[in-house]
């Protein structure tokens, strides 16, 4: 008998490549800044300023820039 695998919870199954390691790195401090209670996208912005993880083109985290990112990591 084989292992049944229920199609919707495959996590990557959208996924088009592995993640480079800066979107690990953020990935994990999304993870982190969600986990202490960021809920607003002011507060989600203000958390990753916090971190050592920098926008591609460097600066500080503004909502702007970080909606557009995450659209086009959703892309």
């Amino acid at each position: 008998m084989s292992d049944y695998r229920f199609p919707y919870l495959e996590p990557h199954q959208a996924r088009a490549q592995a993640p480079t390691a800066w979107q690990q790195e953020l990935a994990n401090a999304i993870e982190s800044v969600f986990t202490k209670g960021a809920r607003e996208i002011d507060e989600v912005v203000a958390g990753l300023n916090g971190t050592r993880v920098r926008p591609p083109n460097g600066g500080d985290w503004t909502p702007e820039n970080f909606t557009a990112l995450m659209k086009e990591l959703g892309a």
